[in-house]
């Protein structure tokens, strides 16, 4: 899904694009190398490095993951200090919902142990559903104002305020409000061994 874009997601487009663009490089990887290893269409990487989409989530995991860098590498830039801060308002909002809801990815950790730290808000009537990340994938969700609904492969697991699951993020899943007022979580990621198959194909191409 292609969202319309306010001048703070032109900025983090743009960002995007340049880190996709610098890591294909690197790899010395095509458009077509690297839309074949994301399972995305040429059209999408192409557009991405221009920054001149707005990537669904799971798209920007595609990429990342292929990649080998995870999604918090892709969206923020090398850090030099072994301390990241990430300051209040200045995360990258990577979902938008219909009703006004956002996923803001706010910290994460470099590969090949990726956890990522997301601030999710979902407005009455949002729901964000995401197809199955990477094997192993773990998620966690707190509650801060509820309710919210999570659904896990066939289980559906209403939350109310201060509630927290696990599940296993390597099925299909998706968080919605169902009800009259809004509602925020904490989510955290846990997404084990990313670049190894990347690794392991530039191993066998060497």
């Amino acid at each position: 899904m292609v969202h319309y874009m306010d001048q703070n997601a032109a900025k983090l487009a743009t960002a995007i694009g340049a880190r996709v663009r610098q890591e294909r490089s690197a790899r010395g990887w095509t458009l077509d190398q690297l839309a074949g290893a994301a399972s995305v269409s040429r059209r999408m990487v192409v557009s991405v490095e221009q920054g001149a989409v707005n990537p669904s989530v799971g798209t920007l995991l595609r990429l990342s993951d292929a990649l080998g860098i995870g999604l918090p590498a892709l969206v923020e830039p090398p850090k030099q200090t072994l301390v990241s801060v990430t300051r209040s308002g200045n995360g990258a909002e990577l979902w938008t919902g219909a009703a006004g809801g956002r996923g803001v990815l706010v910290a994460g950790t470099t590969a090949p142990d990726v956890v990522e730290l997301w601030d999710w808000s979902l407005e009455p009537g949002d729901r964000h559903a995401s197809p199955a990340h990477a094997a192993g994938t773990k998620e966690l969700v707190h509650v801060l104002e509820g309710p919210i609904t999570v659904e896990v492969g066939d289980e559906t697991v209403d939350l109310q305020t201060g509630d927290a699951v696990t599940f296993p993020g390597d099925v299909d899943h998706a968080y919605a409000n169902t009800h009259g007022k809004p509602a925020r979580f904490s989510l955290a990621v846990f997404e084990p061994g990313v670049g190894t198959a990347a690794a392991l194909l530039e191993a066998h191409r060497g």
